[in-house]
């Protein structure tokens, strides 16, 4: 008799990927990564378990985007008081904190459910070539 396989994050190895951001395109960038969040790369994906891998982005500072989206693209959030909506452009945001910019743009092209804060703890983003990570197992991209 044969078994169905069902992937079960406790057996499945998470590896871990090292992405030089320089000179990339945001969006671009950001699908990759987020495809690799998920796990859809992998053969054991399964839409309802966190299986995707670590990834580990350095030089966010030095991201391109394309057309005029620094002066053009705008970010909202509320505060919760009467009037306070904040609005803030990609440029502004890019040179106040040049992590934050990739993280909207991959967390946005990630599900919306239960999976999605797990996920974005396996995202790790650094503006410089420096990051913690020595130790790991490299696997540039």
């Amino acid at each position: 008799m044969r078994k169905t396989f069902a992937p079960n994050p406790k057996n499945i190895e998470k590896k871990w990927h090292f992405i030089d951001a320089s000179d990339r395109i945001l969006g671009q960038l950001a699908s990759e990564v987020a495809i690799l969040l998920m796990g859809k790369h992998k053969a054991e994906f399964s839409p309802n378990q966190e299986l995707g891998d670590k990834v580990v982005i350095t030089n966010a500072e030095k991201i391109a985007v394309t057309g005029k989206k620094l002066t053009d693209k705008v970010y909202q959030h509320y505060t919760g008081y009467p009037g306070g909506l904040r609005t803030e452009t990609l440029g502004h945001l890019m040179e106040r904190r040049p992590t934050e910019a990739l993280r909207r743009a991959i967390k946005g092209m990630l599900p919306k459910n239960k999976l999605l804060d797990k996920r974005l703890m396996n995202l790790y983003i650094y503006a410089g070539s420096e990051h913690p990570h020595k130790g790991q197992e490299v696997k540039k991209i």
